[in-house]
């Protein structure tokens, strides 16, 4: 299968991910919950699982994606959070676990894996980071620049990447599963609502968190100390 890249020429994928799902694919037209994260604890995929099932008989699939756990050499625990979650996967009653992918991303082509990541991002109705502590959240960031509503941890770096209610959703505690289901069910049930917060997602990453943003601050530093005669 070849893809589209961003920059430069079409992609090819060749690679397979590892994909965990008891029966087919879901289908195209079915939305998509998805958190994006490496297999660590800090980004509670187990904590995702538990949201998405707490939102309730919403008509959505939920896809765990991580990179493959032999993939990142600095993390070492990835094997063993990943099988915690499968297990708990394979615990849910079977019309749950039917309703839930856990997708290993091959590692070994950037490119490869790169655009594998922005189609599973721009086919998501809802992007979910429920970090239990974050820095800067990359990977909710890359979803906010392709409109995605978001719901995210209030911790960290998401505090300032996100606006509540302008550029997604924010969970006071990164614990409350109750309250990160119903902020999922929330946006899967109005269209307005998301549509208005992905809109909101990009315009806040142009004006804050791309590179040549940060170019033109560092220009316009310079320019003045160099005005002031500073030297």
């Amino acid at each position: 299968m070849t893809l589209p890249a961003p920059v430069g020429d079409p992609v090819e994928v060749r690679r397979p991910a590892a994909v965990v799902r008891d029966g087919p694919p879901p289908a195209p037209d079915v939305p998509m919950v998805l958190q994006l994260s490496r297999w660590d604890r800090l980004k509670d995929m187990g904590g995702v699982l538990r949201a998405f099932l707490a939102a309730g008989d919403i008509r959505a699939h939920l896809t765990l994606a991580g990179s493959e756990v032999a993939g990142v050499a600095d993390d070492p625990e990835a094997a063993e959070v990943f099988d915690a979650c499968r297990a708990e996967w394979a615990a849910l009653p079977p019309e749950q676990r039917a309703r839930v992918q856990l997708v290993c991303l091959p590692m070994d082509d950037p490119r490869e894996n790169a655009v594998v990541v922005n189609a599973l991002q721009r086919h998501a109705a809802v992007v979910v980071q429920k970090s239990l502590a974050e820095g800067f959240g990359l990977t909710a960031t890359e979803a906010m620049w392709k409109a995605r509503p978001l719901v995210a941890s209030a911790v960290g770096g998401l505090r300032e990447q996100v606006v509540p209610g302008e550029s997604g959703l924010l969970v006071d505690d990164p614990r409350d599963v109750a309250a990160t289901g119903r902020l999922i069910r929330a946006l899967l049930a109005d269209d307005d609502l998301a549509e208005r917060l992905g809109a909101g997602a990009r315009r806040r990453v142009h004006e804050r968190f791309l590179p040549d943003r940060h170019l033109l601050d560092w220009g316009a530093v310079v320019e003045q100390l160099a005005g002031a005669g500073v030297g």
